[in-house]
């Protein structure tokens, strides 16, 4: 047998005193144990460095990092520059994770070598309850270049809700100075969007082990305006086509969207749909590109071993 991974978690506070030791000590009951826990302060102002130094500083299972302020982004490369694990997760200080959570995602890691990062179903607590979740069972995803690129699609979740290996985090988050500026918050884009251009593998894993805090302070969820998601959509693109160029991505891509595709073991129909599309948008014959795009709704039916309700009212 393989030797089990070993789990880096990092945990990004700013002025989140009221939440951040929950957090912490969330990560400390693991039922898996972490290999290193690091939890990084970004130079919050409400007294969070001293509460920290005080409750965790003599604890050898914490490395503190307190510094001045630098933005989600920042924190995350500061806490990696230290993280010497085999597979890296992100913890935001107002969220909080199941004691089982490392151990599910171990199962999965340490048996598929080949899947390089893999994201989480969330529950929504505090102020708001519900579920975020990308599908109703656990997906491989395969490779997700080619829909990322051309459709700007977010394979992901929110931070606390993400573990990939730290090879790729790291490429991921060698960013120029005038991108990094960008992402303050929402920086998770980073690890989502530039895991599927650079061509990592993705694989969807629901395990009700997250639990996201909606209190009204949340860096992304209160700021959901029409203007700040269009710009973060138009950020999001400019960082996507810094990847692309990185290894020579561009629209051609769309070609390779059947052979994409065809990575997935148990796409979704939503996701055949997705791809339905894309092929459509390539070179060639009408004929042609509907054939295609027809033979993956077919694909994905036989493989999923039922027509959907969708397909059915379909004449």
């Amino acid at each position: 047998m393989s030797a089990s991974v070993r789990f880096s978690v990092i945990v990004t506070n700013y002025n989140y005193g009221a939440f951040v030791c929950e957090a912490i000590d969330g990560v400390l009951a693991q039922t898996r144990v972490p290999h290193q826990l690091i939890v990084v302060d970004d130079g919050s102002t409400d007294g969070s460095p001293a509460q920290l130094a005080e409750r965790y500083g003599d604890d050898p299972r914490v490395t503190l990092l307190l510094g001045e302020n630098g933005g989600q982004l920042a924190a995350f490369q500061r806490g990696l520059a230290v993280a010497d694990g085999d597979v890296v997760c992100f913890l935001d200080a107002d969220d909080c994770w199941r004691p089982e959570h490392l151990a599910r995602l171990g199962e999965l890691f340490d048996t598929r070598r080949d899947i390089d990062f893999v994201f989480n179903d969330v529950e929504l607590f505090d102020q708001q309850v519900g579920r975020m979740r990308h599908a109703d069972r656990p997906v491989d995803l395969g490779y997700t270049a080619v829909s990322t690129y051309m459709l700007t699609h977010w394979y992901g979740a929110p931070t606390s809700a993400i573990a990939l290996r730290i090879d790729w985090a790291r490429r991921t988050l060698e960013l120029p100075v005038g991108l990094s500026s960008s992402w303050r918050l929402s920086a998770d884009n980073c690890l989502v969007f530039g895991t599927s251009i650079l061509g990592g593998r993705k694989y969807y894993l629901p395990t009700g082990t997250v639990r996201y805090r909606i209190h009204g302070a949340n860096g992304w969820w209160s700021h959901r305006t029409p203007a700040n998601e269009y710009l973060n959509r138009f950020r999001s693109r400019s960082l996507i086509e810094h990847y692309a160029c990185s290894v020579g991505l561009d629209a051609r891509c769309v070609e390779f969207a059947k052979q994409e595709f065809k990575t997935k073991p148990e796409p979704t129909w939503r996701e055949a749909r997705r791809y339905a599309g894309l092929v459509r948008l390539r070179q060639g014959s009408w004929l042609r590109r509907t054939e295609q795009s027809l033979s993956i709704l077919w694909s994905a039916w036989r493989r999923r071993g039922k027509l959907p309700v969708e397909f059915k009212g379909l004449g």
